[in-house]
């Protein structure tokens, strides 16, 4: 057994007979993460790093850039196969399906009220002007994860530079400003 709450196998805990993180425990953070996941792939696989790796130690820091690796080679949404994939680790087949559903219900519910918000009442001035603030703020989530995860994964300072401008060109929250 490794002794970063993760099995030392390369399958899941569920796998190698262990089962290190109780499933009530792992569902009720990617409920929580569900709800606060906002700003992007950049601020969702953040505040997995920031809980995951730094606070509850479920997974190593190293296996977590491994396993975003891969993530960001394959098409689709990278936060969201990252989260399937610490769930499927943590817990077996189960816990992967249920991290990959509580990542994306709660925030597609709250999304779909923020939007009902903005389409009955955007033109009343205080709730423009809220919805006007939390743009900013996105922006500034976004920006503060990608120096957060940028700074442990780029080890080569030569890569920091081509990477932040072709990140900076990419990203949709860069076209907002």
């Amino acid at each position: 057994m490794a002794t970063n709450g993760v099995s030392s196998t390369s399958g899941p805990a569920k796998e190698s007979g262990e089962h290190l993180i109780p499933f009530a425990d792992a569902a009720r953070y990617w409920l929580k993460l569900g709800f606060i996941n906002f700003g992007g792939p950049a601020g969702q696989i953040a505040i997995m790093h920031d809980e995951l790796v730094d606070k509850k130690r479920w997974i190593s820091n190293d296996r977590f850039l491994h396993a975003l690796n891969y993530c960001m080679l394959l098409p689709g949404p990278e936060a969201q196969q990252l989260a399937i994939y610490i769930g499927w680790l943590l817990n077996g087949t189960w816990g992967g399906i249920v991290a990959g559903v509580l990542f994306l219900l709660p925030a597609f519910f709250l999304i779909m009220g923020l939007t009902w918000t903005y389409a009955v009442h955007g033109d009343i001035g205080w709730v423009a002007a809220i919805f006007y603030g939390l743009r900013a703020a996105v922006i500034a989530l976004v920006l503060a994860a990608v120096i957060r995860i940028g700074s442990k994964a780029l080890k080569n300072p030569i890569l920091v530079g081509p990477q932040t401008s072709s990140c900076g060109y990419r990203h949709p929250a860069a076209r907002m400003l």
